[in-house]
Formats: C-alpha cells, sequence, structure tokens
C-alpha cells in the first residue's frame, strides 16, 4: 500500500532514541523528508546518519521541548530546512515525581509539561506551516496509563490530558484541513528504554508482569508502535481525527507497579 508520504515534511520531538527514533524512520522509509527534535546533539548526530541512508533530507535541532521559546525556534529552524511542516509528532514524554504521596511541590506543572504541555507548543508553533499544507496531520504520542488508572499518577494524569488534547485540538483545527489523533501505546521493549531497565533490575516481577497482563506473552516492539503512527499521518487515514488510537497487543494492567505496594 501506498500511503503517499513520499516528499513530505515530518518533525518529530524525542527522535534520537526509542519510539520517537523508530517513527522517524517509518516515515524515511515512506520517502517523507524528516526533522527531528532532541536534547543531545550525539543522539541527534546518529540518528540523522541512520536517516539520511534512505536518501531523504533530514534536519536536526538540539532543543528542550518544555523551554516553550526554544521549541518554537526549533520547529521554525526545521521547517526552513525542509520547506515546510505537514507531519509533527509530539513524542517526548516522561514523568517527574510519582503519586500523589511521593511527589514533591511542582512535579505534577513539570510532568505536564514534558508531556501535554509540550504537545500543544508544538502544534501550536507548527500552524503557520500545517495551515499551508495539503494533508496537514498530527499524531500526540500518549500512553494506554491514560486512560486505565496505574502509577505514577503524575504521568497518568499527564497522559490523560494528551488524549483529551488530540481530541479537542481536532475540533478546533478541523475546519482548517489539519487532522489529530492520540496513539497510545502500550508496554514497549527495546534496548536501554524503561522496560529493559526494569527486566534487569525486578526479573521475577517482570516475568509475572508478562505472564499476567499480555495475551502474546510479550512486550510491544518499536516498529508495531511506528507503523501505526505512520498509517495515522498518510492520506490513507484522511477520514481519522480525534481519534486515541490503542497499540498495546490486549494488554491488561498498565504497569509493572501497583498503589500501595514499594
Amino acid at each position: 500500500m501506498d500511503l503517499g508520504l513520499r516528499g513530505a515534511r515530518a518533525l518529530v520531538t524525542g527522535g534520537s532514541r526509542g519510539i520517537g527514533f523508530a517513527v522517524a524512520e517509518g516515515l524515511a522509509t515512506e520517502g517523507a523528508a524528516v526533522g527531528i527534535i532532541a536534547r543531545g546533539a550525539g543522539g541527534l548526530a546518529t540518528a540523522a546518519g541512520r536517516l539520511g541512508a534512505h536518501g531523504v533530507p533530514v534536519a536536526t535541532v538540539a532543543a528542550d521541548v518544555t523551554d516553550t521559546a526554544a521549541l518554537a525556534a526549533a520547529v521554525d529552524q526545521i521547517a526552513g530546512a525542509l520547506g515546510g511542516v505537514d507531519h509533527p509528532v509530539a513524542n517526548v514524554g516522561g514523568t517527574v515525581g510519582g503519586n500523589l504521596a511521593d511527589s514533591a511541590p511542582g512535579d505534577f506543572t513539570a510532568t505536564f509539561s514534558v508531556n501535554a504541555g509540550h504537545a500543544a507548543e508544538l502544534i501550536r508553533a507548527g500552524l503557520p506551516y500545517l495551515k499551508d499544507s495539503a494533508t496537514a496531520s498530527c499524531v500526540i504520542i500518549s500512553s494506554i496509563t491514560g486512560m486505565r488508572p496505574a502509577p505514577r499518577t503524575t504521568y497518568a494524569v499527564a497522559k490523560a490530558a494528551e488524549i483529551h488534547l488530540a481530541a479537542t485540538a481536532a475540533a478546533e483545527l478541523g475546519p482548517a484541513g489539519i487532522r489529530v489523533n492520540a496513539l497510545s501505546p502500550g508496554s514497549i521493549m527495546f534496548p536501554g528504554g524503561g522496560w529493559d531497565r526494569f527486566r534487569a533490575e525486578n526479573p521475577q516481577d517482570f516475568a509475572a508482569f508478562v505472564g499476567s497482563q499480555f495475551p502474546f506473552g510479550r512486550l510491544g516492539r518499536l516498529e508495531e508502535v511506528a507503523d501505526v503512527v505512520v498509517f495515522l499521518l498518510s492520506r490513507r487515514a484522511s477520514w481519522i481525527t480525534g481519534a486515541n488510537i490503542v497499540v498495546d497487543g490486549g494488554q491488561g494492567y498498565p504497569s509493572a507497579r501497583r498503589f500501595g505496594t514499594p
């Protein structure tokens, strides 16, 4: 199936590793020019080299996406390098602190900023370019933790906000021809990722988690998330907007942690 992305211009935050890089590479494979934003210059250089091997234009900017001015400048810089932006992907996410009982003052605000805050600012900064695009579409990477309450509370609340942001932004921007969707992955395994570390540090808990919560008996893979993101951005998904697409392999409880346990 031709997704019609050849020549499109995409921008992925947190695009130097993990899900972000997998999305960027999936887009490059389809012939899209790709811009990536991340904090580390070294990781950006490595990612750019790998993406460039697909023969597409690649632009990188090192920036902290929670710095609104720096994020807006990065969007403008990538749009200048690629000739515009058609498909922003808000992938950066994470948590500051844990649950209500053990979080510090400001942890909720900081976690919201990393997740839904940066997603909103990314789309806002990209609006001048998206309004000039004939195929504008955005994807916000949320999480099943935003749908099914589980530790950590700060993260769960921020991810729920991203899901609602996608639905609300889709309603607001639809008249301008801009689609916005959320995608909620389940637990994804990749080298150096959080679940890879958890498996190494807590092998028994990890085995119990996988054995009880996954019908296929394994965690998800990067490409299984990236392929759906690439489809959602493409013309083949032209009648999908305001949706939250779950990519979790039928996962049950979202976390190996439980409230009330260490």
